[in-house]
């Protein structure tokens, strides 16, 4: 009955895919309910599986046990831009504005951690490490527009593609759906009574499609060679791509004295296949691999009743060309404008301008009854998005910065529990001059902006 239970659980998380987690630059807020209502601290914390998410260490002090649990996810997301009727040259508008669709996402998450005597365990931890999901209608520019359309000059000239052209003079609808699902087989180890280390092996799959992106085929090196747009199209509209890469997660933790625990917990970039049916959008001809990233946290019993915790995290976008690459470089172009052709998909072309962030986590627990345990937290992130990228962020406006977290876990029995957590990220927005500025349609202006709203509920059950 354990063993169906368990597998019943590990086939529902790797069928429902993770999308739209866009928090903390793309990465979540938090691994595990537990952690989600503490806004996400948990490297010095060990109350669940999911140590192969926060830190490989925390495993051994958890205990035997599973989690399983489902986010219910709501980002609002909306883009416009205004101004751009041009001074000279007879340009008509491309102003607009439009809100994506597909609002609600059911987002899984399970671990499975079993105890080794008393110093050893190993398990495995299942959850949505990342993602960015926007749907936005077309249609809001005519297809008679010169900048969007056909004709000589206009940014569909290379592809031939008909309007009416969306916010990014492409047809059709505008959006992308980034998933990044990890598998984290997971062995902890106590070297003392106080101290232990642990490791992960990270199985990370992808899945990515994009669509509406038409007008940038002219940016790519298959016009460039003469090759038409239903042959040589590698940007947009060629449906769900898939790819497979492997990293490692390392943690420690300890525990320095009896009020205090410490830990830190270092992941390696992963290495990720290619995006073959997107190798003209990615810098570096269809890579995306997901950025290494590490924490330190400090948990500390305040008071008999009370625990805080506290999180440091650095995600290194940077280290990504794909993501990090400004969206203004020439890369391997010729004039005009700094090059059109081969500004798309090269090493040193254009990416989407994310900063590498910083990452601070604050959260509280309280015990209020012996079988109920309530929590609260903050989450505060860097924005990786600059003003110069808020055009080619249009379709990825993972702006959020600031993040407030409740919840709780009920006691059903001496050995099940049931835990719930809410998150509200507060709207946020970047204004800038849009990248058409620089191709004759002066004065525009583009705005990029997100809230997001999220609900879980986590069973978990200790075992023998």
């Amino acid at each position: 009955m354990k063993r169906s239970v368990l597998a019943s659980a590990l086939l529902a998380a790797f069928a429902i895919p993770s999308v739209a987690l866009a928090t903390d630059g793309y990465f979540p807020h938090g691994y595990g309910m537990k952690a989600k209502g503490m806004g996400g601290a948990s490297t010095a914390t060990a109350s669940d599986s999911f140590g192969g998410a926060n830190n490989p260490a925390s495993m051994v002090w958890a205990g035997s046990r599973f989690d399983v649990g489902v986010d219910l996810f709501s980002p609002r997301r909306d883009i416009s831009r205004s101004g751009s009727f041009a001074s000279s040259g007879g340009f008509a508008s491309i102003d607009g504005n439009v809100d994506s669709g597909s609002n609600l996402f059911f987002i899984p998450e399970f671990g499975y951690n079993r105890m080794i005597g008393w110093d050893m365990s190993v398990g495995v931890s299942v959850y949505g490490n990342g993602g960015m999901n926007t749907d936005f209608d077309g249609g809001q520019i005519p297809a008679t527009s010169p900048v969007c359309g056909t004709a000589a000059g206009g940014f569909n000239a290379a592809s031939g593609e008909v309007g009416p052209y969306n916010l990014l003079c492409g047809s059709g609808k505008l959006g992308m759906n980034l998933e990044q699902l990890i598998i984290a087989p997971t062995f902890a180890k106590k070297i003392n009574k106080d101290h232990s280390f642990g490791a992960s092996l990270l199985v990370a799959r992808q899945t990515f499609h994009a669509e509406g992106l038409s007008a940038f085929y002219s940016f790519t090196s298959a016009p460039f060679a003469g090759l038409p747009y239903s042959t040589g199209n590698n940007l947009t509209n060629r449906g769900k791509d898939t790819n497979w890469g492997y990293g490692l997660k390392l943690g420690w933790m300890g525990k320095v004295s009896d009020t205090v625990t410490l830990g830190a917990s270092y992941t390696s970039k992963l290495k990720m296949g290619k995006f073959d049916k997107y190798k003209d959008l990615f810098a570096g001809a269809g890579y995306f691999d997901i950025p290494e990233h590490f924490e330190f946290g400090i948990s500390v019993k305040t008071a008999p009743k009370w625990t805080v915790a506290a999180d440091y995290q650095q995600i290194n976008l940077a280290g990504i060309k794909s993501v990090n690459n400004p969206s203004t470089t020439a890369g391997d172009g010729l004039p005009p404008f700094g090059g059109i052709p081969n500004t798309l998909g090269c090493d040193t072309c254009r990416g989407f301008g994310w900063q590498s962030i910083n990452v601070i986590k604050l959260g509280a627990e309280y015990q209020y009854k012996p079988n109920l345990l309530l929590r609260a937290g903050y989450n505060h992130t860097d924005n990786p998005i600059k003003g110069r990228d808020v055009t080619f962020n249009m379709i990825a406006p993972g702006v959020v910065q600031d993040h407030m977290t409740m919840g709780f876990t009920y006691n059903l029995d001496k050995d099940s529990e049931l835990t719930m957590a809410y998150m509200h990220a507060f709207k946020n927005s970047v204004e800038a001059p849009s990248l058409f500025n620089a191709f004759g349609v002066p004065a525009s202006t583009e705005k990029i902006q997100m809230y997001q709203n999220s609900l879980g509920i986590a069973y978990s059950k200790k075992l023998k």
